[in-house]
């Protein structure tokens, strides 16, 4: 899971944005160590165990849709005809992210993907899902404005993308069985939380897991990040890992 990729105003901004060297030290790291990249239409296969996919399969995701994705991502993943998943705020496409401004006093807005640059994307084998409407913490919401966030996205880029949109990122990675079950009634398939972890065919398809991948990660720690299937790629990490796998053999 990735938000922006883009050059940093600062390094207080790390937490949340990778530098497109960054981005392709990751992506070499995946090639060199033999993974694969998939799209979201062959993940939901496999999560439903309709589908098979390849060892060490990976889904390249992105939250809010920033501008930056078509200037610096874009030219990265069609160099290598590798896919990915963007989603968008439907009610935000070509704005800015206000909620940013809003909750982090702090970062400035940043230019969000028009519907030029989506459309460019998209014939490029990018896919686009919900971030919802306006990027609303859904937990927060009552039943009429949860329906609105999770339906209204829905109906918004389907119209924009003419095609199904099937799966929802939740905002903050907040959710619980009550959005859950909205996600469900307003048609998604698949929901993905902020929980780090691997995902595993017939798991819960509407709290699916990913790991957190920001600019603290060089190509060393977001190897272990994968590895691991932790948001921490620590040394430390990695030693308890793997002392742990040798006393589960005795």
């Amino acid at each position: 899971m990735y938000h922006r990729v883009d050059a940093r105003g600062s390094g207080a901004e790390r937490g949340y944005c990778v530098t497109p060297q960054e981005f392709g030290a990751h992506l070499d790291w995946l090639a060199a160590a033999g993974w694969t990249p998939c799209t979201l239409a062959d993940f939901g296969r496999w999560q439903r165990a309709q589908g098979t996919l390849p060892e060490r399969s990976v889904l390249i995701t992105f939250d809010d849709g920033f501008a930056g994705l078509h200037a610096h991502v874009l030219p990265l993943l069609a160099a290598r005809r590798w896919p990915a998943t963007v989603f968008l705020v439907s009610a935000r496409i070509g704005g800015r992210d206000d909620w940013a401004t809003r909750e982090f006093r702090s970062v400035g807005a940043h230019a969000l993907l028009d519907a030029a640059q989506i459309a460019e994307m998209a014939a490029q084998g990018i896919e686009f899902h919900s971030h919802t409407r306006s990027h609303a913490d859904l937990m927060a919401l009552d039943d009429a404005a949860l329906a609105a966030q999770l339906r209204g996205s829905r109906d918004e880029l389907e119209q924009l993308l003419g095609r199904r949109v099937d799966a929802v990122a939740y905002p903050y990675g907040r959710t619980d069985a009550r959005v859950q079950e909205a996600a469900r009634a307003a048609g998604y398939c698949l929901g993905f939380s902020v929980e780090p972890g691997f995902n595993r065919p017939g798991g819960d398809a509407l709290r699916l897991r990913r790991l957190d991948i920001t600019g603290h990660d060089g190509g060393a720690r977001f190897g272990r990040k994968l590895t691991l299937g932790s948001n921490d790629g620590s040394f430390a990490a990695q030693a308890r890992y793997v002392l742990g796998r040798i006393a589960a053999r005795f």
